[in-house]
């Protein structure tokens, strides 16, 4: 009987330790705690990752980011507070500058657990937590981060959101320029020809370099000088002096003294005083007898004195015997004159380059028959100095059907 007993007990404590005992149990409470928690930490994870994405300007795209409903957006205001436009606008930048990411709200039982993992694993980052009442609530300190009603307004954040905020600074806007060590380079329009570095670049203009009228900045003086490349070319017996930054042509006072039927006239090239034979004492055999002079051309305002034609070495002298009127007109066979083109006109070749030449304005382009019907561009990227000049398109093209070389080139 006693055997019998001592079995029965056996049979039943083995059962109790096999079956109930509590190192074969696991909780059901603990299990659901724990993946609570981890579903915690993947929503955490992912909206940090997005937002750490945006600050380094890469682009997240896992299926953590649709699946949580996490927005990440740049937010900008000035300096009330106000929502602005998150760009540089005249060189000024927005006062306040922010990255903001949330996630979908959170139901409220699970505020705790948030905190918990926040406080575990984001307890360094001051701005990384739940939305409450208009504030950042962080894991593992007790400072709450106000966020400006603009920011609420704007993604329409509430309570139980998982916010990440942070400020940063609008990058400055890069200037990029060619680097072209050719001292003779014209640059186009928009950037300015200055001597840096110990080569001539074209650089883009700024507050400190856009020198007005026929000024340009000098990096090594730092200020601004007259620019030798607008200087006109003036009527005969005139020079070309600064008055007020802009070039004008006036009539000097030459000391050069010029036997008879001669008289003095100035070089261009050397900026000399020479003798020339005086046209008016020359015989006219032609059917002209009185023959009306054209437009003396010189940069816009300048004040000409002398109403008499005066062809450059590069042009020559026109006249209409109907008329009776003469004008001064690109001459292409000078091109290989040093006087007109001082490089070697095979350089000027290929797709990126040609020829033009420097017509003063468009009076001057009306009396060239060969450019009758074509647009003649009077801008900064070509010269006017009634001189043949090669232009240079660098890494683009001339454009074909609005070029007429040796006269008009127009880069792509």
């Amino acid at each position: 009987m006693n055997i019998f007993i001592m079995f029965l007990v056996v049979i039943f404590m083995a059962g109790y330790y096999m079956f109930d005992s509590p190192s074969q149990r696991v909780s059901p409470h603990e299990t659901e705690y724990a993946i609570t928690q981890s579903d915690l930490r993947a929503i955490a994870q992912c909206a940090a990752a997005l937002h750490n994405a945006q600050i380094n300007g890469l682009d997240f795209t896992d299926e953590c980011v649709s699946r949580n409903m996490i927005d990440s957006q740049f937010i900008c205001l000035d300096k009330r507070l106000k929502e602005t436009k998150c760009e540089i606008v005249k060189g000024k930048k927005p006062d306040f500058s922010y990255i903001i990411t949330a996630t979908a709200p959170l139901e409220e039982n699970l505020y705790n657990g948030m905190m918990e993992i926040l406080e575990r694993y984001y307890s360094d980052a001051g701005t990384f937590g739940l939305f409450q009442e208009g504030k950042i609530m962080s894991g593992g300190t007790s400072s709450k981060r106000v966020v400006p009603s603009a920011i609420i307004d704007k993604m329409e954040l509430i309570d139980g959101q998982l916010i990440y905020f942070t400020q940063y600074e609008i990058p400055d806007t890069i200037t990029t320029y060619d680097t072209v060590v050719d001292e003779n380079i014209v640059c186009p329009t928009g950037m300015a020809k200055v001597y840096r570095f110990g080569r001539w670049q074209c650089i883009a203009y700024n507050a400190k370099t856009d020198c007005g009228g026929d000024m340009i900045w000098d990096s090594d003086l730092l200020e601004c000088v007259a620019d030798e490349s607008r200087k006109p070319l003036c009527a005969d017996s005139q020079t070309a002096v600064m008055v007020d930054s802009v070039w004008e042509c006036i009539n000097p006072f030459p000391e050069k003294s010029c036997p008879d039927k001669m008289v003095a006239r100035l070089n261009y090239n050397t900026l000399e005083w020479e003798c020339v034979v005086d046209p008016n004492s020359i015989p006219d055999t032609k059917k002209c007898k009185n023959i009306t002079q054209g437009a003396v051309y010189g940069s816009v305002g300048a004040t000409l004195l002398i109403p008499q034609t005066s062809c450059t070495d590069c042009e020559v002298l026109v006249t209409d015997y109907d008329t009776c009127t003469s004008v001064c007109v690109p001459d292409a066979s000078k091109i290989t004159d040093a006087k007109c083109y001082p490089g070697s006109p095979d350089a000027c070749s290929g797709p990126s380059r040609a020829f033009y030449f420097g017509f003063p304005n468009q009076v001057y382009a009306t009396n060239v028959t060969a450019v009758e019907n074509i647009a003649i561009p009077i801008d900064r990227a070509h010269s006017q100095n009634r001189k043949f000049n090669c232009l240079d398109c660098g890494a683009g093209e001339i454009d074909v059907s609005r070029s007429l070389p040796p006269y008009v080139a127009v880069c792509k």
